[in-house]
C-alpha cells in the first residue's frame, strides 16, 4: 500500500493473513477513521468479518454524520483490537491489532444484507442460531441500513509479554 510504514518494533509483526483475520473475526467492534472536506472523524461500530468476501460488516441509522462522511468519501482506515490484559508494573499492554483499510459501500440487495446481518450475529451472539431466529425477518432485512468494507490492505501487531522492569 502506498504511503505504508513498516512496523519499528518488527517482532510484534504479524504477517500470516490467517492470523489478521482470524482477529478481525474475533473483535467485538471496529474503530473506522474517514474523512470529509479535510475533516476527520471516527466511528466505532458493532461489526461482522467475512472471511469468503475479505470484508467487514456493520449496520447503522440511515442518515447522520457517518453517512454523510461515508457518502462524501467512502475509503476509511480502520482498526480490530482483541485486549489481551495490562501488565501491572510492567508498563505495558497485551493485545492483537490489525488496522485496515478498504472503501465502504452500503449493501442494497437483501440476500447480501441477510448474509450480513448473520455473519454479524455469529460473530457477536453468545446464542447466534437463536438470536438469528429472532431477529432476522423479511421485515428487519427490509429496514436495516448495511456498509459493508471491503478490505483492500491489512497490517497486524501483537503485543503478547511484558516489557523487563528497569
Amino acid at each position: 500500500m502506498e504511503g505504508y510504514h513498516p512496523l519499528r518494533r518488527r517482532e510484534k509483526e504479524i504477517k500470516d493473513p490467517a492470523e489478521m483475520k482470524a482477529i478481525l473475526a474475533g473483535a467485538l467492534y471496529v474503530t473506522v477513521a474517514m474523512c470529509r472536506d479535510n475533516e476527520p472523524y471516527l466511528a466505532t461500530l458493532s461489526s461482522g468479518f467475512d472471511r469468503e468476501r475479505n470484508a467487514i460488516y456493520f449496520h447503522c441509522a440511515r442518515e447522520g454524520k457517518k453517512i454523510d462522511f461515508l457518502n462524501a468519501n467512502g475509503r476509511v482506515w480502520g482498526q480490530a483490537i482483541l485486549d489481551r490484559g495490562y501488565s501491572h508494573g510492567h508498563c505495558n499492554h497485551m493485545f492483537d491489532s490489525v488496522q485496515f483499510a478498504g472503501r465502504v459501500r452500503f449493501v442494497d440487495d437483501p440476500d447480501e444484507k441477510r448474509r450480513a446481518l448473520n455473519v454479524m450475529i455469529r460473530q457477536l451472539e453468545r446464542d447466534p442460531e437463536a438470536v438469528a431466529a429472532a431477529q432476522v425477518s423479511d421485515d428487519s432485512v427490509a429496514r436495516v441500513c448495511i456498509g459493508r468494507v471491503d478490505i483492500e490492505f491489512m497490517s497486524g501487531k501483537r503485543s503478547v509479554k511484558a516489557a523487563a522492569q528497569g
